[in-house]
């Protein structure tokens, strides 16, 4: 469909035309905690928030999981009502980590006429899952389990 060019050309101008509708300094990797990221995803067939909890420490991530999963019916009901939380999730190249995530099909990336709605589903579920980490920053970041 696209060279290889060409997709990073059209993925180049989709984050710049991202940060220009949204100009704000997202939370992203700066969470203070090591290996523990919220990104954003889209492709040609959906758009994803992701937290991504990745410690070499199976025992941290599990923890770090854990700590938000305790909190999943305040997650769900009052910031992000259709996330979806997995313990186990495999990456493409075989890592195993854990993830939150929601997400919104039927959209692309090679679409411009998507992006919108791609950039404000970015907006909204990023803006509500950082007002989470924000609220319970202490909480997760403390790794004695205390549930």
């Amino acid at each position: 469909m696209f060279t290889k060019e060409e997709a990073q050309q059209i993925r180049k101008e989709f984050w710049i035309a991202f940060a220009d509708k949204y100009p704000r300094k997202w939370l992203l990797h700066h969470t203070k905690i090591k290996d523990f990221s919220f990104k954003f995803f889209a492709d040609s067939k959906k758009a994803q928030i992701l937290l991504d909890i990745e410690p070499r420490d199976p025992e941290k991530r599990i923890i770090y999981f854990e700590k938000i999963e305790s909190l999943k019916t305040i997650l769900l009901e009052e910031y992000l009502s259709e996330a979806i939380f997995e313990r186990e999730f495999y990456l493409e190249n075989g890592k195993l980590i854990s993830r939150i995530w929601v997400q919104i099909d039927q959209v692309s990336i090679n679409n411009r006429k998507t992006w919108d709605t791609i950039f404000d589903f970015f907006n909204e579920h990023m803006g509500a899952f950082e007002l989470f980490f924000y609220e319970y920053e202490e909480y997760i970041k403390d790794l004695e389990i205390n549930t």
